[in-house]
């Protein structure tokens, strides 16, 4: 068996027993918000090389985000830091899936997160690194030489790696993303991890705050000291007093060499290639503070490879993602004893919209 499949099968069964499940409460509440993401209104607006594959077309869709955080533990705020990530499912989308077992679901999934960067390139980069984070609390309460050891343990992938392969640029990337400083989620930009095929081209797409719509957020900063949770209530405030709208922008590579696809710890310069708004996703005003918003959010499952042909994942890690995500759907879901059922509507998750709830076009 070539060693990249053997990794591949010791990431999935690690996922499949649990290793990298806990049952229990989410790491952090994953809110459900009723969404509607248009595409550009008017096919001139956007170049060519842009309105590709789902954007090629106008047209107006319902969507669901959940946004969650990056943290393998629970615990309060404080505990779990600023790395955050929206997963937008949007319905309604003709054409199959590169999801074999479900192709025909006409859902269309992101998962981003709150970064232009990411701190693992492989399978072998990411074996080991998510080991260190589930036994972080473990590593850091030695105080300092227990940080020591866990950046030593890091660079040297717990002593797997040759010394001309230490994972420095691995490090780097992730003491950047340590360093994000806690913001409401409406006021972060949050992009695909990796690399994906924009139709004919190669690209990354990002969840950008609209300006308008991130001026007349009142809840800016939140202190993740000063109460177990601080990031979801901003939002639930926020939202019950306000619509909002991102915009999703795609940022084509033109340069390999600067924008590499196998290297997600480089971030790729906007001077050689700026972000082009390619559609809204307009979030209504609406109440999302229900006891029961959490249980029906938690029941979804998110995947970068629940998308078309034309926008599929590329790269290793991004590779992995695929059977790395459905093993741990199925796992959590078997866990949680909930039914994992791909939904056609965003009604069939949160009910019929109430009045003002629809998302729908301007």
């Amino acid at each position: 068996m070539p060693d990249g499949d053997r990794k591949d099968r010791e990431l999935h069964h690690r996922v499949g027993d649990g290793r990298w499940h806990r049952p229990g409460p989410p790491r952090r509440p994953r809110q459900g918000i009723r969404a509607g993401p248009r595409g550009s209104g008017d096919p001139g607006r956007a170049p060519p090389e842009y309105a590709q594959g789902i954007y090629a077309t106008p047209g107006t869709h319902d969507a669901l985000i959940r946004f969650s955080n990056g943290s393998p533990h629970a615990g309060a705020d404080a505990r779990l830091g600023a790395a955050t990530g929206p997963a937008l499912k949007i319905f309604g989308i003709d054409g199959p899936t590169l999801l074999e077992d479900e192709p025909d679901t006409g859902t269309f999934d992101y998962a981003n997160i709150n970064a232009p960067i990411f701190f693992c390139n492989t399978v072998e980069h990411y074996l080991f690194i998510q080991e260190l984070f589930l036994d972080a609390p473990s590593y850091f309460s030695h105080c300092r030489p227990g940080a020591h050891r866990f950046f030593t343990e890091f660079v040297t992938g717990k002593g797997t790696l040759d010394q001309d392969n230490w994972a420095w640029d691995e490090f780097l990337a992730f003491l950047r993303l340590s360093k994000i400083p806690p913001v409401n989620v409406l006021l972060s930009s949050y992009r695909t991890m990796g690399a994906v095929r924009h139709g004919d081209y190669i690209a990354k797409v990002r969840i950008t705050p609209d300006p308008h719509s991130a001026a007349a957020v009142v809840r800016r900063a939140v202190d993740p000291a000063s109460a177990p949770e601080v990031f979801r209530p901003a939002l639930q405030a926020e939202l019950r007093e306000r619509s909002y709208v991102f915009d999703i922008q795609v940022q084509l590579c033109t340069d390999l060499e600067r924008m590499p696809v196998e290297d997600t710890t480089v971030e790729w310069p906007e001077q050689l290639s700026p972000s082009v708004t390619v559609a809204k996703l307009r979030l209504p005003q609406q109440d999302i503070s229900g006891p029961d918003n959490l249980e029906k959010m938690d029941s979804l499952s998110f995947t970068p490879w629940r998308v078309t042909a034309g926008h599929a994942p590329l790269g290793n890690i991004m590779r992995v993602r695929k059977e790395v995500y459905r093993h741990s759907s199925i796992a959590r879901h078997k866990l949680n004893q909930q039914p994992r059922t791909e939904p056609r509507s965003a009604d069939e998750v949160l009910g019929p919209a109430r009045h003002g709830d629809h998302a729908g076009g301007e």
